[in-house]
């Protein structure tokens, strides 16, 4: 159970960092470019790679992929394990390639394809096709990057793939400062970072699967068995967590027809909403795959319940007063970390709004991580790729019946509706197939929560005020009082909790059966 806590803070820690920095890289881009034509260009350039960092780097990739690792692993065949590896590099190298390759050629009609309101702005098309043909080849680096992370956290040794983002971050916040200044197109310098970015994740980890004895020697191996079952998983396995992502190119998609600002509105939406959902609902995500992979090999479906219910109790104990804390402190939030002369209070208010209707999903968009695995762990990839495929149905419709009334904010909220649907339907489907029994306590968890809840967001919004206020103030005093209310938030939360009788040792990890988890293979201690 300790095991548990420990992978989830590790991987929590690792990825907090890297949203902590990814704040910096927006504050710098906000500062440095605001929210105007080149910032929208860049950001539509960055939607394919950036889909693809998400789908391979937080864990999607993971779930077809770590299943079928841990159970060669747990055979005991080294050799059959390192050679599996050996062909998935090698096999995964040579697809990424040709992907790369034809987005290379074919930047005109993506962008077209994401960003369609373009097509009577030739400038502005041009200018995002020269960026994306930047940052396409990340896709090919990221891909391996995420082979690399699954291996190593086969072997449990999580925090090295959770700290990988955050080089990406580095780079992009020293070139928007350094080399941007230096660039007869500034915004060229994101798109650059983007693409260095990509090598030095993939490089980083090598050093860690050589200690492991794990670092792959390429070679093509479609006929390999191993491969051709991770392939078969792989498609369904990427579509049916990635709804969100897609959602979220939808958006991108529907705002290009909107007023100028509006995909970058959104992104920084986005990009807040991801903080408690990369550092809670990945984290947690990417550590119960092993657990749950074990106790599927090892028939035990009282261990597979156990961690699925203990998951899920903590993405309620963590989304929902995160979720309601963002909602509250939307313009505080974007006036402290964005507002600058490039990024006025119009921007600021924009942005906010976005930010509340993507909060709204914030739970349910964490449980969505939780949930895939109960699926993926067992290899079981039909039923949560129809539930996506309705899901993101959902969305469309959704989107487009509101993006008319409520512009960009009816995108976001459409798309965090969808998100409920999703998560609705993955657990139904669990339960319905008998994999998932809530433990007991859960009404009264529901109880304790939603009260401690109400009573932070009562006493938060006493200190918010209006945005305008916010503007009012010096950068120093925003922050100061930003902290101030989150800590504010924090403390009342926990203390009303603890009133309520809620204890630490009712949260504590499920103890695992014997022989449910595959064994640490040997070699030294990885950070």
């Amino acid at each position: 159970m300790a095991s548990l806590f420990s992978a989830v803070a590790h991987v929590g820690g690792s990825t907090l960092v890297s949203r902590l920095l990814g704040f910096a890289r927006d504050f710098v881009i906000a500062r440095v470019f605001g929210a105007d034509a080149e910032t929208d260009a860049f950001f539509v350039a960055f939607k394919v790679p950036n889909l693809m960092r998400r789908l391979f780097g937080e864990g999607a990739f993971a779930l077809a992929l770590v299943p079928v690792l841990a159970e060669y692993r747990r055979a005991g065949d080294t050799g059959a394990l390192r050679r599996l590896i050996d062909d998935l590099a090698g096999t995964l190298a040579a697809v990424l390639l040709v992907v790369t390759a034809i987005g290379l050629v074919a930047a005109p009609g993506l962008v077209l394809l994401l960003a369609p309101g373009y097509v009577d702005e030739p400038e502005q098309r041009a200018l995002t096709a020269d960026l994306l043909r930047l940052t396409l080849p990340y896709i090919w680096f990221i891909g391996l990057a995420a082979l690399a992370g699954g291996v190593l956290n086969t072997h449990h040794r999580f925090a090295v793939p959770a700290f990988t983002p955050v080089l990406l971050n580095l780079l992009l916040i020293g070139c928007a400062l350094w080399l941007a200044p230096r660039l007869d197109a500034p915004i060229t310098a994101l798109a650059i970072a983007v693409l260095v970015g990509g090598m030095v994740q993939l490089g980083f980890q090598l050093p860690f699967l050589a200690r492991l004895r794990c670092l792959p020697r390429p070679r093509l191996g479609f006929s390999s068995p191993g491969v051709r079952r991770i392939g078969r998983a792989m498609l369904p396995t990427l579509f049916g967590v990635s709804v969100a992502q897609l959602g979220l190119l939808i958006d991108t998609f529907l705002a290009s027809f909107l007023t100028t600002g509006s995909i970058s509105w959104l992104y920084y939406a986005e990009r807040l909403t991801e903080l408690p959902l990369g550092v809670l609902g990945v984290a947690f995500g990417t550590v119960i795959l092993p657990r749950l992979t074990g106790a599927h090999l090892g028939r035990s479906s009282a261990d597979f319940s156990a961690t699925l219910d203990w998951a899920l109790r903590w993405v309620l104990l963590l989304g929902l007063p995160a979720s309601a804390g963002l909602i509250i402190l939307a313009g505080p939030t974007m006036a402290t970390l964005f507002w600058s002369e490039r990024f006025g209070a119009h921007d600021v208010a924009m942005a906010a709004q976005g930010l509340a209707a993507y909060t709204l999903g914030l739970v349910a968009f964490m449980a969505i991580k939780v949930l895939a695995p109960g699926y993926f762990g067992r290899q079981e990839q039909g039923t949560p790729v129809r539930i996506a495929a309705l899901a993101l149905a959902v969305n469309l419709v959704l989107s487009l019946i509101l993006m008319w009334p409520l512009a960009h904010v009816g995108l976001a909220l459409g798309t965090a509706l969808a998100a409920v649907v999703n998560a609705v339907l993955l657990l139904y489907g669990l339960w319905r197939a008998d994999v998932y029994r809530p433990g007991p306590g859960w009404p009264r968890l529901l109880l304790q929560v939603g009260v401690a809840t109400l009573l932070m967001c009562g006493g938060i919004s006493v200190g918010v005020g209006s945005t305008a206020d916010w503007l009012g103030m010096t950068t120093a005093g925003r922050a100061l009082r930003l902290v101030g209310l989150i800590g504010l938030g924090l403390a009342s939360y926990a203390l009303v909790l603890a009133l309520l009788g809620l204890r630490p040792r009712s949260l504590m990890a499920p103890a695992p059966s014997d022989d449910v988890e595959p064994r640490p293979a040997p070699g030294p201690p990885i950070i």
